[in-house]
């Protein structure tokens, strides 16, 4: 929102300094194992703030609200980019969770291996680091209370597939919205094979027993096991459990969702804590992205929900083309996708969020 309003706004006359509000921070990591990694703090001035890894695809690790935490972080937290952990499952030693890992840009998914190569686990994407391109910085004193960074990922090899990540991610000052806007362009001169899925994994406080999970769509277990331990008719998959003994090590379920989408193509899902008196949503347009995943792993000490909008579900590679899905992007050929992550907290609009 950049305005030149001559109406007297709350701040005028009182900042002498726009990060006094709030604004973008860059940094580089000094200790443990994340030391050398760069990042950037983010403060929307509204109680929302976040950690963006930039050595990692410019990935959101941490995100508050106040002083409640929103992801979930595993135990390895935020370490350097590995760019060579992209077999098997090589890709969960430095998985740090946070509020958003990209996966992709061509497989996401298990490992797998066939006559087009091998795979790891969620593709290379997020152990890259990004060129940034632009910082712009709020200033209230001028009506310009948008703010932005820009960066530039490739994932590149000689004789391709070339696939570069231009990421955008915004927000203005007073509004607790945290904007991705992504384009994935084919940089090679043969055509490439594309998946994108958003990770977004959510974690205590704001994920605890009770708390409910926002989706709407026909779905269906992951192991199409109609007596899936927690997808099935008979359990509400949708409140938060306690820890479970069972999701211990691997334990883990996960649905597939073909998710509904409003009368302007939008689809919306997220999750709400009414003892909190917050819901975080995650909305997209369908047809970019027209697949949700819901991931839930109640291990002890390892408490996670993730929401996963994707251009498809995590089947793979080999599967999507098999099921003549796969997205191929000719040479020069550019795909753009937009997640907004938004904080609700007016008692309506958690009513319409909710349902």
């Amino acid at each position: 929102m950049n305005t030149n309003e001559t109406n007297t706004q709350p701040w005028t006359n009182k900042l002498s300094h726009a990060a006094q509000w709030g604004g973008i921070e860059t940094s580089v990591l000094d200790n443990g194992a994340g030391r050398g990694t760069r990042i950037a703090w983010i403060n929307t001035g509204t109680g929302l703030r976040y950690k963006v890894v930039l050595d990692r695809a410019m990935d959101i690790a941490e995100a508050f609200y106040n002083q409640h935490g929103l992801a979930w972080l595993s135990h390895a937290g935020v370490t350097p980019p590995q760019p060579f952990s992209d077999g098997g499952i090589d890709w969960l030693r430095t998985f740090g969770g946070g509020l958003v890992t990209t996966c992709g840009l061509s497989h996401v998914g298990g490992p797998e291996s066939d006559e087009y190569g091998q795979r790891g686990l969620h593709g290379e994407i997020s152990n890259i680091p990004a060129e940034i391109e632009s910082i712009v910085q709020p200033d209230p004193a001028a009506g310009m209370l948008d703010m932005s960074i820009t960066g530039i990922i490739k994932q590149a090899r000689v004789f391709g597939p070339v696939l570069e990540l231009r990421r955008t991610i915004s927000g203005t000052l007073g509004q607790p919205t945290i904007k991705i806007h992504d384009e994935v362009i084919n940089r090679a001169n043969t055509p490439a094979p594309h998946m994108l899925l958003y990770h977004c994994n959510f974690g205590w406080p704001l994920v605890d027993e009770g708390a409910r999970l926002v989706w709407q769509g026909k779905w269906q277990s992951r192991d199409g096991n109609p007596q899936n331990p927690i997808f099935n008719n008979d359990n509400d998959f949708r409140r938060c459990p306690a820890p479970l003994e069972a999701h211990s090590g691997f334990g883990e379920e996960a649905a597939f969702i073909d998710i509904d989408a409003d009368a302007n193509g939008q689809a919306s899902c997220g999750v709400y804590n009414e003892a909190l008196g917050f819901a975080v949503a995650v909305r997209f347009p369908k047809a970019q992205l027209p697949w949700l995943t819901n991931w839930q792993h109640w291990g002890k000490g390892e408490y996670v929900t993730g929401l996963e909008p994707g251009t498809h579900p995590p089947i793979g590679q080999a599967a999507a083309r098999a099921q003549q899905t796969l997205i191929e992007l000719a040479p020069g050929e550019k795909r753009s996708y937009t997640l907004e992550i938004e904080i609700i907290t007016d008692s309506a609009a958690l009513r319409d969020f909710v349902g």
